[in-house]
């Protein structure tokens, strides 16, 4: 699957919006991911609105693209539906990831920004959707049609990291 390979954090964005359909399958995408349990928690707010857009780009000092992007989804976990209630991160991990490859099938470019690596930032978007205790902060994507980059191959295989059937230091799978 070449979009694999090919997907890059995508941070400039072109002024044109991203067409409904298109959204609708990258939301489709995010919820055909693994789950444990299959409790599949994700909930999502889509984010168009210019002025939404640019309040929604001051979470943190790294998520500016968002102002720019055509859409901005804000990845949600819902407690209540937590039927493994430590793997709901991995889940939303997933659900993002799908989203991203999905963008990049669609001639999309997309970026993944962190919420729920930091207290400041559950705390921004808690407050900025005024979320009730149940709903957990994950994750930022903002996409749009890229402006200059490009969802190309560049290779990060790194021999050195893969391990044959025990922890080795300095030999490597292909020894």
């Amino acid at each position: 699957m070449k979009e694999i390979f090919n997907r890059r954090s995508i941070r400039k964005f072109e002024d044109r919006p991203v067409e409904k359909e298109k959204i609708d399958k990258l939301l489709r995408a995010a919820m055909q991911a693994p789950s444990a349990a299959n409790q599949q928690p994700w909930e999502f707010i889509v984010v168009e609105d210019k002025e939404n857009l640019k309040t929604l780009s001051l979470t943190t000092p790294y998520s500016k693209p968002v102002a720019d992007s055509a859409v901005t989804f804000v990845l949600l976990a819902n407690s209540n539906n937590f039927k493994v209630p430590t793997g709901w991160q991995q889940d939303m991990g997933a659900a993002t990831e799908n989203i991203l490859l999905e963008a990049t099938y669609l001639g999309l470019g997309a970026v993944w920004l962190g919420v729920a690596t930091a207290d400041v930032a559950i705390d921004y978007i808690k407050n900025l959707y005024n979320l009730p205790e149940n709903i957990k902060p994950f994750a930022m994507i903002a996409i749009g049609y890229p402006d200059g980059q490009k969802n190309e191959f560049v290779d990060r295989y790194i021999a050195e990291r893969i391990h044959l059937e025990k922890w080795t230091k300095g030999e490597t799978y292909n020894d």
